[in-house]
This record gives structure tokens, sequence and C-alpha cells, in this order.
């Protein structure tokens, strides 16, 4: 794409002073390459996830169409795009007033070190503006060899399971995260592996010896002690799905680019939260000219803004963050603070301690949003931010609050961040009722199964898994199989 430019004249020595600033607060971050671009490139760049190559798939152009229209009507605008990869790149609004830029780019160099530094990033591969082209490229061959609408088609299919992912790959290496239809060439023929092994394993029981008390396990035994509790269920699919070697491939290319993406689902609130506490800090200390002080108060409480209807991540992030330098600045932790029953003197509590920065620091290296929340979403940040939850009274008509306890609005906000608010699936049997049918079991953590979604999810997976496909779930306490078995979805009695 040539429709952006390097920063050059005023931009590049702006660039090069803020840099300087985040060096200074000890930010540390992979080059960061800036380029300009219109408001339409930064549509097309955002509606590609921030690339400008991936493969061709109807649905980044109606995340363009979405985009563009959103500026068109003034309901929304992009300031800033930055891609986690080595060097990091990021594109500044060519349309944007000296003052925006200035925050963008402060911005942008505390998304740099978070992404660099966070521990959830540590296996993301950083090539990855080359990877998504060359994804972009095989996909294409594939549309010419066997037709776009069939390859459209099956990455529909796929795309509908693309979040049953597992976050514990991210702690693997890069090499064994990566899935190659390759991998499996060897193991393939005509058959599935399960089918192939659903064969083997009568012929392992015929020649079981008459009369033998040990009674070994078949393959499809032993398969599903391998791949029970799998929660990878692309993964899972490429291994053993009666599947063609260009569809493997495709899953393992979407796979690959979930998984990319998982450490920026899984940090929304202290990815932006860190940011947004370095644009404050290097804008007001440093950058800032005293001319623009209003015009940045402006942009900056926009984004701040707390929505009727979600939890403003930018807010709640640099919120918590300086509430974290607050109490470690002022000796307001550990057992000693926390055994305090006086309240006026654990309002005043002030030990002059000065370990804020270092504690935010530490933290933004090894948390992800369930376990910040969980460690520093306290009852007085709570109740300083004026936070509640709310829900729909159907008697007159309007949201009303619900609940101010503490312990309701934390329960509720950590039960949207699990699995992002979505139920937990794994396999259970690859053999269910001994007929390679496939059963997967939803792990209830607070989150119910949306029996409207699943029908469709389980549908697709069906097209894969070209047999029936049943999960086992819990409701009201009773636990409840369904099916689907290509015609309808149903209760398994």
């Amino acid at each position: 794409m040539e429709r952006t430019k390097p920063l050059s004249g005023e931009l590049a020595r702006l660039r090069d002073e803020v840099h300087s600033y985040a060096v200074e607060y000890g930010l540390d971050f992979y080059p960061v390459v800036f380029e300009v671009c219109d408001y339409d490139t930064v549509c097309i760049l955002a509606a590609n996830g921030g690339f400008p190559s991936r493969y061709p798939h109807w649905r980044f152009g109606l995340e363009y169409d979405r985009l563009a229209k959103g500026n068109k009507y003034g309901f929304q605008k992009i300031y800033e795009l930055v891609i986690n990869t080595d060097p990091c790149y990021a594109y500044l609004l060519s349309s944007n007033r000296y003052v925006d830029q200035k925050l963008v780019m402060a911005h942008v160099y505390g998304h740099a070190d978070f992404f660099k530094n966070n521990a959830w990033f540590r296996g993301t591969d950083r090539r990855m503006m080359d990877v998504m082209a060359n994804h972009g490229t095989k996909v294409r061959r594939y549309m010419d060899k066997y037709g776009q609408d069939r390859v459209e088609e099956f990455i529909d299919t796929v795309l509908s399971f693309e979040n049953l992912l597992d976050v514990n790959v991210l702690f693997q290496s890069e090499e064994k995260q990566k899935t190659s239809a390759d991998e499996d060439f060897e193991f393939k023929d005509d058959r599935s592996q399960v089918l192939r092994s659903f064969m083997n394993s009568k012929m392992g029981r015929a020649g079981l010896e008459e009369g033998k008390s040990e009674v070994k396990k078949t393959p499809l035994e032993l398969l599903d002690e391998e791949i029970r509790g799998t929660r990878d269920i692309m993964k899972f699919l490429i291994d053993h799905a009666p599947i063609e070697d260009w569809q493997a491939d495709i899953i393992g290319i979407l796979r690959e680019e979930a998984y990319y993406f998982l450490p920026q689902r899984m940090t929304k609130i202290m990815n932006e939260g860190w940011a947004s506490y370095w644009h404050s800090k290097i804008l007001t200390k440093k950058a800032l000219n005293s001319s623009e002080i209003i015009d940045f108060a402006d942009i900056h409480s926009g984004v701040m803004a707390m929505s009727k209807q979600n939890i403003n991540p930018y807010k709640i992030g640099i919120e918590l963050m300086r509430d974290i330098e607050y109490r470690w600045d002022t000796g307001k932790f550990g057992k000693e603070y926390q055994d305090c029953t006086d309240l006026y003197k654990k309002e005043n509590w002030h030990i002059e301690t000065n370990k804020g920065r270092e504690k935010i620091f530490e933290v933004r290296r090894t948390h992800n949003d369930i376990t910040f929340i969980d460690e520093f979403f306290t009852e007085e940040f709570c109740n300083r931010m004026q936070l509640f939850t709310y829900k729909y009274n159907s008697r007159t008509g309007r949201n009303e609050i619900e609940t101010r306890d503490f312990k309701e609005i934390k329960a509720k906000l950590l039960n949207q961040l699990t699995n992002f608010g979505s139920p937990i699936i794994e396999v259970e049997s690859a053999n269910h009722k001994n007929r390679g049918e496939l059963l997967l079991r939803h792990v209830h953590q607070g989150v119910d199964l949306d029996l409207t979604q699943a029908q469709d999810t389980m549908a697709n997976i069906y097209k894969i898994w070209k047999r029936p496909v049943s999960i086992t779930t819990v409701v009201e306490d009773n636990s409840i199989v369904y099916q689907f078995d290509g015609v309808e979805f149903k209760e398994d009695k």
C-alpha cells in the first residue's frame, strides 16, 4: 500500500522530542515507525486489524464501510493505530492538529512499551506484518484453485469458532504455536485419523487373545485420553477432522492470527490504561505548550468519558494505574494497612515509601485484565469512581441502578472479563457413543450457554467434523446434552 508516507519536517522533530521524553521516563520499546495517512487509509488499515495486507474476506470490507460511515456522520473518529511488531508501526492522521499528534505519539510509545514488556505478549510473532501478507498470498492461491466462494464459505465456517482458544498456548514457544498442515501430512490418507483409528480399534479388539485378562486400550480410547480437556478447538480439528490439506492450512492461518490478537483482547483495560497514563504524563509534564492546554483537556476528557452502557477501558485503566502509584507512594498497601480498622487513620494514612512508579512498571509486566482487576480494584477505588450496576426495569421502562455493592460490582466485572464473557468449551470425546461423534463440554464458570449461538457454532463444527456434534452443559443444576446431527439441534436424551 502506497497510501502512507514517512514523517518529515515538524512532525519528525516532534517525534524525536516525544521519543526523548518517553525514554527519559523509563519506557522501553522496539523502534516505532510513524507514518502519515488520510482518514480513508486509516479506515482501511483499521478494518484489517491495523495491517496493510490480510487475506481477502468480505468482513474486512464491511468493517471499512462501518468505520468510514461512522466518521462521515460524526459518530466516531480514529486517532491512532499501532501494530505489535518489531519495529512497531503507527499511523498518524494527516488532518490531526499539532496537539493531537503529540498526544497520539506519546500514547503510541506507551502501547509499544506494553507490547514489548507485558508477559502475555512475550510469545507473539513480531514479524506479523510479513506473516499476514503471506497468509493473504496463500488464501488467494487457494481461491484460484478451489474457487473464491468455496474458500470464503469455509473461512466463514471457521471464523464462527475462532474464539474457542486456550490462553495457555501464549506461553508455548513460537514454533510450537504454529500449526502447519505439513505436520500432519505423513499421517493423512483419504480418511481422517479418527476414522482410520476407529478401524484400527476394531482390528485391535479382534486380535485380543481369548481369555486374556488385560484389556488393552483402543487407539480411540488413547486419543480421548490425549484430547480430553482440550480448549484449542481449532488445533484439535486440524489434527483430527477429516478435512483436505488446504482446509487444514486455512484453519491454521486463522488460528495463528487469532492467537496473535488474543493478548490484546486479554489486556484491553491495562494496555489502554498504560498508554493513556503516559500520554497524560508526558504531555502535562513535558510536551504541552501553555496555548495547547485547553485543546489537550478537550481531547483527553473525550477519550476518558464513561459510557452509560459499558465500562470505558481507557478510564478504568488509567485511574487504576494512578491509584496503584498513589498507594505505593504513600504506603497504603500491605498487611498493616489492610488490618487497620481505624477509618480516620486509614483515610489519612501517609508513609513516604515512594514505590509507586516501580510498582506500576511491575504491574504492566506481570498482569492481564483479570488479575489486574482482581488484585487492584478495591472498595475505596470503586466508591471514588462512583461505579454501580444497572438493569432494565420493565415496569418503569427505564434502566435503573441495580446495586452499589462493591463485591457484586467486582464480581460482575470479572465475569465479563473471564474468557471475554464467552462460555468456556472443552473437547470431551472424539468417539462419543463409540460412533466417532464429537462431544464437547461447557465448563460453567458463571457464563451460561447461549443456545442460539451454540446451535450455529455446532452446525459449523459439524461441517468440518462431518459427524454429529454434541455438547454437555448445565441448566438449572441439571446436566443436559444437546446435539446437532446435521439436520436439527435437539436435546440428546
